[in-house]
């Protein structure tokens, strides 16, 4: 087994053909396939299916690839380790966030900081994130629907009230706050099944003895929150996450808060990676 062989495979592997990987490497498609033969015959075994000009990863492939993830992730470490003046010049950061709100405050404090790191920011639910952590794909996530584990390194965001929200024009907007009971006989607009809001919602309703109904349900804050703003209802998000600008009164629930909370998380095993510490040192000031 050589270093050469387990690049060429990794390089495959993530990027879904031999021919990508040929690009990324800045070699000839022929000599990473010689490569990955090479490491097969040797071990006897397949770590690509290929049929039909597709290739995708046998079981023994998968694992490799858990592997040669952590190999060439420290060798980044290590190459970060040794250029450490230049890391946090030259480097990147990747957020995966459900909702970018919770975070804008902190993208602006570290790109003051550190001018030259690359930032990029994708959206994604908890299983979608913690699946891109896990894979290397994402650096830092941005949830609040995940119980504390081992494997990650958690640090504390903030914690905000739900709140409902109407058009301005909305008959209801003049009311500074509805109870459950009162949100129980107007038509609401509910994100889907499974969403975090939603579920608040409703476990807070049925302590209470009510059962709430939905006008409309909708997938996605931001479409049910255009919807809320063509009059169509009162809908609910927490109130970090709503932004100026889209004409909708603001309506508290009465009684205690119903609280969403939200907390930076990295692989345990990723917390010393320069851009990722200078993060969530950030976050903790």
């Amino acid at each position: 087994m050589r270093y050469v062989q387990l690049r060429a495979f990794h390089q495959v592997a993530i990027s879904g053909g031999f021919s990508r990987a040929a690009s990324e490497l800045h070699l000839t498609q022929p000599a990473i396939s010689d490569q990955v033969r090479k490491l097969e015959e040797e071990y006897d075994l397949l770590l690509f299916s290929r049929q039909h000009r597709q290739i995708t990863l046998t079981t023994m492939g998968e694992k490799l690839l858990a592997v040669t993830r952590r190999l060439f992730d420290a060798e980044e470490q290590a190459r970060e380790l040794l250029s450490e003046s230049r890391s946090l010049r030259l480097g990147t950061l990747r957020l995966a966030a459900d909702s970018v709100h919770h975070v804008l405050h902190l993208l602006t404090a570290f790109r003051q900081s550190y001018p030259g790191v690359q930032v990029s920011v994708s959206a994604g639910n908890t299983e979608t994130i913690v699946a891109q952590l896990r894979s290397y794909e994402a650096d830092i996530g941005v949830l609040g629907d995940m119980a504390p584990h081992r494997d990650f390194e958690f640090v504390p965001l903030n914690a905000t009230p739900i709140i409902g929200v109407v058009a301005s024009e909305h008959p209801l907007a003049s009311h500074r706050t509805l109870s459950l009971a009162e949100l129980a006989s107007v038509p609401l607009v509910m994100r889907e099944n499974g969403s975090r809001t939603r579920r608040l919602l409703e476990q807070r309703a049925a302590d209470a003895g009510i059962r709430l109904r939905y006008a409309i349900e909708v997938e996605g804050r931001e479409p049910a929150l255009d919807i809320v703003a063509a009059g169509a209802g009162i809908g609910f998000v927490s109130e970090a996450e709503l932004g100026e600008g889209r004409g909708l009164a603001r309506i508290a629930i009465a009684g205690p808060p119903i609280l969403m909370e939200e907390a930076l998380i990295c692989l345990s095993e990723r917390r010393e990676n320069k851009a990722i510490k200078a993060f969530l040192d950030i976050a903790r000031r």
